[in-house]
């Protein structure tokens, strides 16, 4: 983790409300899919944590709503502006661990659930696990056809995307877990990489048996000195920003 000055390359609204940006600079500390990073901005007290979409070592692209005054302020910055940026905060998504599980079963079915902005981490961690020849699903939830976005990102990388929509203008009418069932209810999915608000998380708890969950939560410094985004898990208090925001499937407290 260090503050470290990266030039905007490129910033661009994707979907309604949504825009991608493409940082340059050193970017060599992020290790992992689902690690994030806490952005500073002129005339705003809290940085801004945003999740990794993308990294190589010297860009990062991030994908962020413009939801606030904060948010509002990146949507307006051009290529060229600087930003100063808290690199490599959290632990990530582990392919380790599914590594482990398939080799000693094979059959696994793997699926990358996201919902609106909890998509972006989930696009590294495909690349990731492409790269090491694991193929999962993937099944992207928003509320419009308006929404949606990386949806052929996902299949340019040559795999199956399934789209929900809550108003059905565009794939399944329903939520995520709707395009997770076969024909008879029964589960399609054995382990699950996950990202997006927690009623999304927590049915996609119940709809897995397996996996690992990147939450979400308010955060002020972004690196676990504060305490604020503490969360009760099986194993004691931890913190979202520290700790997290990637949570295994059996310490999650509902």
């Amino acid at each position: 983790m260090r503050d470290t000055v990266f030039k905007i390359e490129e910033n661009k609204r994707i979907a309604r409300d949504v825009y991608e940006m493409l940082l340059k600079g050193d970017a060599s500390d992020i290790k992992a899919p689902g690690q994030f990073i806490n952005i500073k901005l002129d005339g705003f007290y809290l940085r801004r944590p945003i999740s990794v979409c993308d990294w190589k070592n010297d860009e990062i692209r991030i994908i962020y709503k413009v939801v606030g005054e904060g948010t509002k302020y990146m949507s307006e910055l051009s290529r060229g502006d600087e930003l100063l940026v808290l690199t490599a905060l959290g632990n990530g998504y582990s392919t380790e661990t599914l590594l482990n599980i398939i080799k000693n079963e094979p059959a696994t079915r793997v699926v990358l659930a996201g919902g609106g902005v909890g998509v972006p981490p989930l696009y590294g961690l495909a690349k990731r696990l492409s790269e090491l020849g694991v193929k999962p699903d993937v099944v992207l939830g928003f509320n419009s056809a308006e929404d949606v976005f990386y949806k052929e990102e996902f299949e340019a990388l040559g795999l199956s995307v399934k789209i929900s929509t809550m108003d059905g203008s565009m794939g399944v009418k329903g939520v995520v877990t709707d395009v997770m069932k076969d024909e008879k209810g029964e589960p399609l999915y054995d382990y699950v990489f996950t990202c997006g608000p927690e009623p999304m998380l927590k049915a996609v708890y119940n709809a897995v048996g397996d996996g690992q969950f990147s939450f979400e939560a308010r955060m002020a410094c972004g690196f676990g000195a504060c305490m604020g985004c503490s969360c009760k898990t099986k194993y004691g208090n931890k913190r979202i920003c520290k700790d997290g925001p990637v949570l295994y499937r059996e310490e999650i407290i509902w």
